[in-house]
């Protein structure tokens, strides 16, 4: 019996030294590789002073009308991410991408995530760059944002477009501190890079350039977990509910580019409808695809805004 008691214990000690070595390689390696990635990470767009911080834009495209990209929670690069979707409405457009604080190359903020701050923010953020009116196209969470924009600067916003945009009436579950202190420990310990390491590339088959996924994918282990997203995501069940009763003005054009089946809720295509059932201008259209569709339905978004636009004119 001591012999056997002796031999377990060996193995158990055995077994906890080989976690916390782990651990400790895991650790190492993720401030190895965040160093190393530090001195690969090339700078693109332009950055403006938003309540005293500094602010990522990336603009391209000369038209005479402007589209504001916003983008979707958690999008590492969001001008990056947004960039086949750019190609296709730059030679029309002048296309503004903004890279909320905790996004992108922007700074981070300890201001609360909430939809007035975010609002306010990029709203300053086009206010500085003298950027008067606009076609606002959000995608997911954004169309949350971009419902509160509309409303409250409605003489701003020339049109809104939805990419599987998100609506007040399905909302996200609620986020506990518990679970954003595991994601903090997440990031500190060096198993986020980790867990990115063992997950599927979602970049993999898609046309981006090589340089600029690799790009992405350096921008997604520095700001994924980061302290910025992690307080949006806890403050955005509040987000969802302080919205709930919102509606689009029914003046402005909407137009909900969505997943004809989304795999959550079979509410999706209903409730986007209703949030224009009083707009004099609102269309929904659906196309097989993901959460992502303007990575691969970027020609047929572009080309069915462009024809909803000028139905509208």
């Amino acid at each position: 019996m001591k012999k056997t008691i002796t031999i377990i214990s060996k193995i158990i000690v055995g077994l906890v030294i080989a976690i916390l070595l782990f651990l400790a390689i895991v650790f190492l390696v993720n401030i190895v590789c965040s160093k190393m990635e530090q001195g690969k990470l090339e700078t693109y767009g332009q950055s403006v002073t938003v309540d005293g911080k500094k602010m990522n834009v990336f603009i391209q495209g000369e038209g005479e009308e402007t589209v504001v990209l916003l983008p979707g929670y958690g999008t590492a690069a969001p001008a990056l991410d947004f960039k086949l979707l750019v190609d296709e409405l730059s030679p029309f457009y002048k296309v503004v991408v903004i890279e909320p604080f905790g996004y992108g190359l922007s700074d981070l903020t300890e201001k609360e995530r909430s939809t007035e701050n975010i609002v306010s923010e990029i709203h300053e953020a086009l206010q500085r760059l003298h950027i008067e009116r606009y076609i606002l196209m959000g995608h997911s969470i954004s169309g949350l944002y971009g419902l509160d924009y509309v409303n409250k600067y409605p003489n701003e916003v020339s049109a809104f477009v939805g990419l599987d945009s998100s609506v007040p009436t399905i909302s996200e579950k609620k986020i506990e501190s518990s679970i954003i202190t595991t994601l903090k420990l997440l990031k500190k310990s060096g198993l986020a890079r980790l867990q990115v390491k063992l997950s599927d590339d979602p970049y993999a088959v898609l046309p981006y350039e090589e340089k600029t996924k690799e790009q992405m994918k350096i921008l997604k282990h520095k700001n994924m977990y980061n302290t910025s997203q992690l307080n949006e995501a806890e403050t955005m069940y509040a987000n969802f509910k302080a919205a709930e009763n919102l509606l689009f003005p029914k003046n402005i054009p909407v137009i909900f580019f969505i997943q004809a089946n989304y795999p959550v809720t079979d509410r999706w295509i209903p409730e986007h409808k209703k949030q224009i059932e009083d707009s004099v201008h609102g269309k929904v259209m659906t196309f097989e695809g993901d959460h992502y569709l303007y990575r691969t339905k970027a020609k047929e978004i572009v080309e069915n805004f462009r024809e909803f636009m000028k139905e509208e004119k």
